[in-house]
């Protein structure tokens, strides 16, 4: 049997799947994260489709799976999601959810379950300045300790910045979309009857005009739990909550408003919304957030078309998730498509230690199946940035201001009918 010794760059989501899978089938593999905590990360909820579970089912005990399950929201017992105007009218619904595989799970809640089913191998505050290869042209990273760390495959999990892709393809492999995100979360019971009325268990889309949208996206891992199993809950989230994410188009305010931070962050967001003409009832749920859980971000998307994904020879070092096919949050499917490419190189490194192919063979496998996968997030998750960018236009502008309150009467009439 072929032994393969694996370094990790990145303790995020997907290299803390393809670590644990790795430590599960008995490899020999070390995650070097730079964070000194695995709470300490961005983002406040994740979709899981169908697949993902699937391939995480391939990667962690049965017991992490179990504790993942009884710390979800599943879609399946929530309303159809809900797309609405600038004054909180109702356009329309998206299809019944009835028959969904998906769940909903913290953020923080699955990279602590995951960084548990790593255990030891998982070695924090340890950052990666450079990589190269040693002399029998076996992969190596320096840390900013200056310690030198050698391996067979060297698997980059580091994000969008990566600096592993970076040195794989001679520069970075993904650019703005030119969107900046702003998030926080509520808790349902903040909010007055008639706000949790209209919002429902369900998410919920606005796009309005010159480019700003709203999303409020419904998680209640203990009234909506996957499994009903509360001594294995592990959710952070104790109640039902709304996790909201707003968009504007780059500028130099939206730019300005990035540097802020708690209250003075979230007051200068629901000001930019009220100075673009919307109403107090969608801006409720902003208005009733705890101020420190705001945050601002800036979407990154590498190119949509599989053949510039990987640009690279298949050799020693690769890389998966973001750091391959950077993808912004619009269609909850980033982290889900980096579980399955996880799960995907686990397969093929098990082909090299079972002897029946080279390393390199089974690395160009993996990266022509992650090519596919992240081109398909990327189409999806572009549609809705390239929507919200249109209505930035003088054209898209008017359409939108026209368009809503029509549809929105039309669809009035049609409930009342």
């Amino acid at each position: 049997m072929v032994r393969v010794r694996v370094i990790v760059v990145g303790g995020g989501i997907g290299g803390l799947a393809l670590a644990a899978g790795l430590r599960r089938q008995g490899f020999d593999v070390t995650v070097l994260e730079r964070d000194t905590d695995v709470t300490a990360t961005g983002g406040y909820h994740i979709t899981l489709d169908g697949r993902a579970q699937e391939a995480l089912r391939r990667l962690v005990p049965p017991e992490t799976v179990e504790r993942l399950l009884a710390s979800s929201s599943a879609l399946r017992l929530r309303d159809p999601d809900a797309f609405w105007d600038r004054q909180g009218r109702l356009l329309g619904h998206g299809p019944r959810l009835d028959d969904s595989p998906s769940v909903d799970i913290d953020r923080i809640t699955l990279r602590s379950l995951l960084a548990d089913a790593v255990g030891e191998d998982l070695h924090l505050g340890r950052t990666v300045t450079g990589l190269g290869h040693a002399d029998d042209g076996t992969p190596r990273v320096v840390l900013a300790d200056g310690s030198i760390h050698r391996c067979d495959l060297l698997v980059g999990a580091d994000g969008a910045h990566s600096l592993v892709s970076r040195h794989l393809a001679g520069g970075p492999t993904s650019a703005p979309a030119r969107i900046v995100g702003f998030s926080g979360r509520t808790a349902a019971e903040n909010l007055s009857p008639l706000e949790r009325r209209r919002l429902g268990t369900r998410s919920g889309m606005v796009i309005a005009p010159r480019g700003a949208a709203l999303y409020v996206g419904f998680l209640d891992p203990v009234g909506n739990a996957v499994l009903d199993a509360p001594g294995r809950r592990a959710a952070i989230t104790t109640g039902p909550t709304y996790i909201w994410g707003a968009m504007f188009p780059e500028s130099a305010e939206t730019d300005s408003i990035r540097g802020l931070r708690g209250a003075e962050l979230l007051d200068a967001i629901l000001a930019r919304f009220r100075r673009q003409g919307w109403g107090e009832r969608p801006l409720e749920v902003m208005a009733r957030t705890d101020p420190g859980s705001v945050a601002a971000f800036r979407f990154n998307a590498a190119s949509s078309r599989a053949r510039d994904l990987a640009p690279w020879p298949a050799g020693r070092v690769t890389a998966l998730g973001d750091a391959v096919h950077a993808t912004p949050p619009t269609a909850g499917m980033g982290a889900g498509a980096a579980i399955r490419d996880a799960a995907s190189l686990l397969t093929h490194l098990r082909e090299v230690t079972d002897g029946s192919c080279t390393l390199s063979v089974a690395v160009s496998r993996f990266e022509a199946g992650m090519r596919v996968r992240g081109s398909e997030i990327l189409v999806s998750a572009m549609r809705t940035v390239r929507w919200i960018l249109a209505t930035d236009t003088p054209l898209g502008a008017v359409v939108t201001a026209t368009a809503a309150p029509v549809i929105a009467a039309v669809g009035g009439l049609r409930r009342r009918r």
